[in-house]
């Protein structure tokens, strides 16, 4: 019994690593497109 609860904590914290992971990656790809979306907003205003 106690081998199971230490295996279910173990593959819930390898999980919510992961969650945390992918959020930062969203994020990071977030000001990626903002920033992207800025350099084509400057390019056109400098026509």
């Amino acid at each position: 019994m106690r081998n199971t609860i230490k295996k279910v904590a173990l593959v819930m914290t390898v999980c919510a690593a992961g969650m945390l992971a992918a959020c930062n990656t969203v994020e990071g790809m977030g000001k990626d497109i903002k920033a992207g979306g800025k350099a084509i907003e400057n390019a056109a205003s400098d026509k």
